[in-house]
């Protein structure tokens, strides 16, 4: 099992920049796919980016494709997004997940991570 915390979030401007994190406790943090999804409010929460377990493989929406980065720190235990050119748009809670699956076809579906972190409020003004 694995226990996830998010940090980063905040009030930025729109066209700001902000650094999310997802710092990873228990089990070994290199064993797990990990993905960041995001919920808005009234809204349902959604994909956003993944990383798998090896680093290799990077997944984006279309909304964060060229704007958002996805990274990994295994010795930090950590996961990071890095979201650039922000828009009022990708205002929403952030939240970072873990997956322990060895391969998968796509790495955008909620159901294939058990474990999830309790969220970090990201809000960009116009």
């Amino acid at each position: 099992q694995v226990h996830l915390v998010e940090s980063g979030g905040g009030l930025v401007q729109a066209g700001g920049s902000l650094r999310l994190s997802c710092a990873a406790s228990g089990r070994a943090f290199s064993e797990y796919n990990i993905g960041w999804f995001r919920q808005s409010p009234g809204q349902e929460r959604v994909f956003v980016a993944a990383i798998n377990r090896e680093g290799e493989v990077r997944q984006y929406t279309d909304s964060a494709q060229g704007r958002f980065t996805i990274s990994r720190d295994d010795a930090k235990n950590t996961a990071y997004l890095e979201m650039n050119r922000l828009e009022p748009e990708d205002t929403a809670v952030y939240y970072c997940a873990a997956d322990p699956s060895v391969y998968r076809t796509t790495y955008a579906v909620q159901e294939q991570y058990p474990y999830w972190g309790q969220g970090t409020q990201v809000i960009v003004s116009s």
